[in-house]
């Protein structure tokens, strides 16, 4: 801590981006994980942390092609490239002036989030990439995600008590929506584990099919379609700022693209290169959900205490 107290202090200019790159580098390794799992290379290296027994690196062997050892090493890779972003976050914030706590809270979860993901992922290889493992992995990307928003959005805030900038009613109909789009997101990992894209192709299915699995995502989607649509009628209503309200907008346009992209992913037989796009689209539609809900409340600057300075001495 002393060593980061010496740095110098970091412009808004600087933390914003460094932020938005979190935001990127936790969204983007979870597409380049769908990547791995639609070309059959999750076990493409089938130890962990080595590559195979006696190497970190890929190397020739009967049993596994060297194009998914490639693919699956190069997403460990790409793990390295998270792991600079945020530990950027944490200096970045720890330099914010005047001090952020708040930002300095959500920075440090950006490492503990690529902690957690490591560990996880070694054991989803472990584990043979059974199929409750892999969803959880791409859930726990769900939540940093999520959290990488909340702190590109806390920059321009203060870290005083949130003030909600919509009534009561509505921050509950934004939260109910929120959570909505988490069992969504459930929903759509069950579809993957009964599909046909296991990562490897000895990895046994979620015996519930593809039809009931994507019935019950099919259901929750419009669920969540009924709740965005009302929260829009509901913003109207009270009138909110015209930034909240492009939040909103954006949603919307992620939620129907995704919605329409899913569709034709499941009648053309989920293509792989469908996947790995209905994988981003969800990603972009948690940013916007997050976005959404951090627009619902403002910070101001926390009150600071200031020692009283003691009367001068009369001589």
């Amino acid at each position: 801590m002393r060593l980061l107290d010496r740095l110098p202090a970091t412009p808004r200019a600087v933390m914003r981006p460094v932020a938005i790159a979190a935001v990127v580098a936790q969204a983007g390794i979870a597409v380049t994980g769908s990547v791995v799992r639609v070309t059959g290379s999750g076990l493409g290296c089938p130890t962990w942390p080595e590559c195979f027994p006696g190497s970190m690196v890929p190397t020739p062997h009967p049993e596994v092609e060297p194009l998914t050892q490639w693919i699956e090493f190069g997403n460990r890779l790409l793990t390295g490239v998270v792991v600079l972003v945020a530990a950027a976050c944490l200096i970045a914030a720890w330099g914010y002036k005047p001090r952020h706590p708040r930002l300095v809270r959500l920075a440090w979860l950006q490492p503990v989030g690529v902690i957690t993901q490591a560990v996880v992922g070694g054991f989803v290889v472990r584990a043979q990439l059974v199929w409750w493992s892999v969803g959880l992995h791409f859930l726990i990307s769900v939540v940093f995600v999520w959290l990488a928003v909340q702190l590109v959005c806390a920059v321009d805030d203060g870290d005083g008590p949130p003030l909600p900038t919509v009534p009561r009613a509505v921050r509950a109909l934004v939260a109910t929506s929120s959570g909505v789009l988490g069992l969504l997101l459930v929903a759509g990992t069950l579809v993957t584990a009964a599909g046909p894209h296991s990562g490897d192709a000895k990895t046994p299915r979620l015996e519930l099919g593809v039809q009931a699995t994507a019935q019950l995502h099919a259901d929750l989607v419009f669920a969540y379609l009924g709740l965005v649509v009302g929260l829009g009628f509901a913003l109207r209503a009270v009138g909110v700022s015209a930034g909240l309200w492009r939040r909103y907008v954006v949603l919307v346009a992620v939620v129907l693209a995704q919605g329409a992209l899913g569709s034709i992913q499941y009648a053309l037989g989920v293509p792989e290169a469908l996947v790995s796009l209905h994988v981003l689209g969800s990603m972009l539609a948690v940013v916007a959900a997050s976005a959404l809900w951090a627009g619902t409340a403002r910070r101001s600057l926390a009150e600071r205490t200031v020692p009283a300075t003691a009367p001068a001495e009369v001589v």
